[in-house]
């Protein structure tokens, strides 16, 4: 008998020697991040035109029916238009705050930091990369070298080539802007097959092209075909890296805006426009992922992943939820009547409770620091809660519920 209980004591001391080893080896892979934006695609195409290389991605992950655009008819509606897509996504909040209107990005407001920013703030070190079939998403969206992102530096980028007319001359059926997208991914998949950028962003455009000029048709299925098969280069390098490295790779794949019903246009808000879709092969989901989503959940999800610090104030603006990592609430909305303030939240949690805080300033937006007051603390389970508020000359009132996993935020704006 005391040589079984011997015998049993070594095996469970091995046992437990062998997931403790097995918990440090995950604990030391390097954490490494692709996101991909694949310009215009629905997700009523993505989910029935045949994508062999996102499927792969999606059976170790998921994919994720989600929503471009902000809250309908309030205040963060947001047009459904490719750069401020992309920037809702590298910034996590709507367009009401880092103010990218349109394609000719005109005044970004780079007090709400993109993701390469608050990487670049806690790794100085770490290694960042750009693919893009479109300059501006680096010189503008992520500001490289500009004084106003405290002179943030991309160190890898393959971009601009869509300027060159002698190697890729513009034909009108656009054909220079697949073969441009070509050279992204492939440029992408080298890259990181040889160096492994920590944090990178690979953006393909020739979909949105088809798109437009053929509306639903069997060239956009081809496009979103061809897409699909350059999504699998650098699936393809992430599982090398993985294999012969000690690296944990996060690869995120998105969609900016979907379309008008037949296929050609986009800026609006109807159902099919503001429809997109996020596909990743994290095994790491929260209760989150099962929701509707939306464009801006991808910063805080690559954040927890990652292991970001991002500091309280920046962390109380953003407006998307994390769908990896701890998650105790979401889709957070207030009103305000006649003093009365009513709260409401989907809970993701059991038996936690959180803080509601207020502030009538919005001094985040330029730069400075918001004056928050609490209100008191509610029961997350409720999913409901109501303040007396008194009254105050304002026109602007921001709520911010504050959650052992984060902040969810809404604005209250007077009604003309």
């Amino acid at each position: 008998m005391k040589k079984f209980l011997l015998a049993a004591s070594i095996l469970l001391v091995a046992l437990q020697s062998c997931t403790s080893e097995k918990q440090q080896e995950k604990e030391l892979k390097s954490k490494k991040v692709l996101f991909v934006i694949v310009d215009g695609i629905p997700y009523d195409v993505i989910d029935s035109v045949e994508t062999p290389n996102l499927d792969k991605i999606i059976s170790e992950g998921g994919i994720m029916k989600a929503t471009m655009g902000g809250e309908k008819d309030g205040y963060s509606q947001t047009p459904t238009i490719s750069a401020v897509g992309y920037n809702s996504v590298l910034t996590g909040v709507w367009a009401n705050k880092h103010n990218v209107w349109g394609n000719g990005i005109k005044d970004p407001n780079y007090n709400y930091s993109t993701v390469f920013r608050l990487f670049k703030d806690q790794f100085p070190d770490g290694k960042t990369a750009i693919f893009s079939t479109w300059l501006d998403n680096r010189t503008k969206l992520v500001g490289d070298g500009l004084p106003q992102t405290g002179n943030l530096k991309i160190d890898t980028h393959f971009d601009g080539l869509e300027l060159d007319t002698v190697n890729y001359p513009h034909d009108d059926e656009r054909t220079y802007i697949h073969l441009i997208d070509e050279e992204v991914s492939k440029t992408a998949a080298k890259t990181i097959s040889e160096n492994a950028p920590d944090l990178s962003w690979m953006y393909l455009e020739f979909t949105d092209d088809m798109s437009h000029r053929y509306g639903n048709s069997p060239q956009f299925v081809d496009a979103v075909k061809k897409a699909d098969i350059q999504i699998g280069r650098v699936w393809d390098a992430i599982k090398e890296r993985e294999a012969n490295f000690q690296e944990d790779w996060l690869l995120v794949i998105t969609t900016d805006h979907g379309r008008e019903d037949d296929g050609h246009g986009h800026g609006g808000q109807s159902d099919r426009e503001r429809s997109i879709w996020i596909a990743t092969n994290a095994k790491n989901k929260n209760s989150h992922f099962q929701e509707l989503g939306q464009t801006v959940d991808i910063l805080p999800s690559i954040a927890n992943f990652m292991g970001l610090d991002i500091s309280r104030d920046q962390a109380m603006e953003l407006d998307g939820t994390p769908f990896i990592g701890d998650v105790s609430a979401s889709n957070f909305k207030a009103t305000l009547e006649d003093n009365t303030l009513s709260l409401s939240w989907n809970s993701l949690s059991n038996g936690e409770k959180g803080k509601v805080w207020f502030s009538y300033t919005n001094d985040f937006k330029t730069g400075g620091k918001d004056q928050y007051e609490e209100l008191g603390e509610v029961e997350l389970d409720r999913g409901s809660a109501t303040f007396d508020l008194a009254s105050q000359d304002s026109s602007f009132l921001k709520v911010i519920l504050e959650t052992p996993s984060g902040f969810l935020n809404y604005w209250i704006l007077a009604k003309e």
